[in-house]
């Protein structure tokens, strides 16, 4: 608590400095960034009422992450729950993805370039062709549907600018890990792309305590991403994106003390976008069509060989999620006023087996109307927007019925610029989740129990009330904010073992409520050398996380996540970064143990990661040859994210790159 309360006293006087400079000060601000995803087009963060995150390709080209979750964790984003075998979800605000993937089941949205991944398990989606990842704290219901109420996490493919260049990247490390990888990216006249190609295995880790954890390795992850597109006229753009994630034979291991040697599963999740982007010379109008579709494919085998548990049944698990949709939008832009209006639609049919539901389908036709007001020379900007969802499920081979829900949920904000580089900012937002088809429409008997939908069900709902302010130099940006949430109508389970009926029902409320802070400083433009010396931090800090009818802690929510470093660079080709992330006490359901699962405390864990890059040779035209050095969990600490599933100890990493 002592280094809690001296990183809030840093972060008051860095502010309080920063504040008191912003009246003498006029240079020009980062404040204007551009950002896409809280309002579905293009706009600086000094527009944006909720607390905005940025990942860049610098960021993502230092970390010593090999996947979306990873990187997460290692930002600080918030709650991570990582399993060996590529099963990761992330928490914002204390609400999460699907542990088991299902995006339609969480409670943060995962997007790519914009619309829904189709998955919650980020452990599915690779970096090797990122150009940013954009993170909206808070609901974003109004603008990509249902689950959006803790964030947003908008993941953005490259796109191709300036002269095309290509590159070879090969890496070896602890554990027989080997990766290699082939991409480019640039713009011919009016052509443009990017692609990545990459692929890689390894054997089983040992942990921090040096013990052999069997079953951890996988036989291969391959990661396919292109992003190709045709500008046919000024500001008209036709374009394709592509992007697959395959592993196979990734090892399933249990707990630690009950290790399984022979369990595995088969994972990919793909995806295609076409894309128009348009807008006019003589008009201040633009748009956007998209149609989608992908697949989300999970096989989890269990031999009858080994398994510790004693549970053996020797049968195939198979999820086989297929999603498509389309978006519409068109965005109407007077300078001083901003109205974005557009459709979207949203098709799921999931497949399941032997365990039932075996095939449900998800629909949803959506309409939304997003609006902003720039008032008094720019300094007041007022946000505005209301959705509407009309949804339906239907579970097929006699299982369930058909039935029809809809959804009206609005957002309101402001922002107020006090100088050219300090904002003030406050927003309030209701976020939902729809209730699921088995919740909403489920009528099928297994082993005698019978499990019956609620067709009187109510989505999910939260509502989001918080503020901040944000203060952006060249040489600095810090951010202090509060959100408290209030969420309601919980769906839970209702069993009755009297009449052997197993339903669903909205019971139960719950406050969330918290401080997050970011800072980032860079000592080299302060004084003035060509080094960018650059200490950086975030934290959040949950202050409430009550039921509001037990008064007990809710679970799987740390009270403390934070993430700080620093990153140098030359400028001239050597760069490294030491990087810290710390994930806090959290009550958890202590499934090792037993069942009924005693609540636990899980308590907190600090990790670091070191990386370090060099361009060793220019060849000029011919290109240049980089090496790049990772240690992973350089403290050698022994930590798990779930109770019962540790992480790897340190490792080690090196890797040649070729740029041409």
């Amino acid at each position: 608590m002592n280094r809690l309360v001296s990183i809030g006293v840093l972060i008051f006087f860095l502010f309080s400095s920063s504040v008191a400079l912003a009246n003498e000060d006029k240079s020009t601000s980062t404040l204007g960034e551009m950002v896409v995803t809280a309002s579905r087009y293009k706009e600086p963060i000094s527009d944006i009422p909720a607390n905005v995150q940025i990942i860049t390709q610098e960021e993502i080209q230092a970390s010593t992450a090999t996947d979306l979750g990873q990187l997460l964790a290692e930002k600080g984003i918030g709650t991570i729950r990582e399993y060996p075998g590529a099963l990761t979800s992330v928490g914002i605000r204390g609400f999460r993805t699907d542990t088991h993937g299902n995006d339609l089941l969480g409670h943060v949205i995962v997007l790519l370039d914009g619309r829904r991944a189709g998955t919650g398990n980020v452990a599915k989606i690779l970096t090797k062709n990122i150009e940013r990842i954009e993170i909206i704290r808070g609901p974003g219901a109004v603008q990509y549907g249902s689950a959006g109420i803790g964030g947003v996490i908008n993941v953005i493919t490259k796109r191709g600018r300036g002269k095309p260049h290509g590159f070879v990247e090969g890496t070896l490390g602890s554990y027989n890990f080997q990766e290699g990888t082939i991409g480019g990216d640039g713009k011919i006249k009016n052509f443009d792309f990017s692609f990545a190609y990459s692929r890689g295995k390894m054997d089983d880790y040992d942990t921090g305590d040096d013990e052999k954890y069997k079953n951890t390795g996988y036989s291969k992850k391959s990661d396919y991403s292109f992003n190709i597109g045709y500008e046919f006229l000024p500001g008209n753009r036709i374009g394709v994106i592509y992007t697959k994630f395959d592993g196979n034979k990734i090892g399933s291991p249990g707990y630690l003390s009950q290790n399984d040697l022979d369990d595995y599963s088969d994972k990919s999740l793909s995806s295609v976008d076409f894309i128009y982007d348009g807008s006019t010379t003589n008009l201040p109008i633009s748009w956007r069509v998209r149609y989608f579709q992908g697949a989300d494919k999970n096989k989890w085998v269990d031999p009858t060989k080994s398994n510790p548990s004693g549970w053996d049944d020797g049968i195939p698990t198979f999820n086989y999620t297929k999603h498509r949709g389309a978006q519409g939008q068109v965005t109407l832009d007077l300078n001083n006023y901003v109205l974005t209006t557009g459709v979207d639609w949203t098709y799921y049919i999931i497949n399941s087996k032997p365990y039932s539901p075996k095939k449900t389908n998800y629909k949803d036709l959506a309409g939304f109307i997003l609006a902003k007001a720039k008032l008094f020379e720019d300094s007041l900007v007022l946000t505005g927007g209301a959705r509407y969802d009309k949804y339906n499920v239907d579970i097929k081979k006699g299982e369930g019925e058909d039935k029809d829900k809809n959804h009206i949920c609005p957002t309101i904000g402001a922002t107020y610029l006090l100088t050219d580089n300090v904002r003030l900012r406050a927003n309030y937002a209701q976020g939902y989740r729809m209730p699921s088809a088995q919740e909403l429409a489920s009528d099928y008997y297994v082993w005698g129990m019978h499990y019956k939908g609620n067709p009187n069900l109510d989505p999910e709902k939260s509502w989001t009330a918080e503020g901040g302010v944000d203060v952006s130099y060249p040489f600095m940006y810090a951010s202090v904010g509060y959100f408290y949430t209030h969420f309601k109508d919980k769906i839970e389970t209702k069993s009755d073992y009297v009449n052997w009926v197993v339903t669903y029902e909205n019971h139960g409320k719950a406050n969330i409520s918290g401080i997050e802070g970011n800072l980032s400083f860079n000592i080299g433009r302060v004084l003035n050398i060509d080094y960018k010396i650059k200490p950086y931090g975030n934290i959040v800090y949950i202050l409430d996380r009550k039921d509001e009818e037990t008064n007990d802690d809710l679970k799987y929510i740390e009270r403390v996540t934070a993430s700080y470093g620093i990153y140098v660079s030359d400028n001239k080709g050597l760069w490294s970064d030491l990087n810290f992330e710390y994930h806090g006490n959290q009550w958890i359901d202590d499934w090792e143990s037993g069942w009924p699962a005693p609540v636990i405390k899980k308590g907190g864990f600090t990790v670091a990661n070191f990386s370090i890059g060099k361009k060793l040779k220019d060849f000029g035209r011919a290109g240049s040859l980089s090496i790049k050095g990772e240690i992973r969990n350089l403290l050698n600490k022994d930590y798990s994210f779930v109770k019962g599933y540790p992480m790897p100890g340190r490792s080690f990493y090196i890797g040649l790159r070729y740029d041409f």
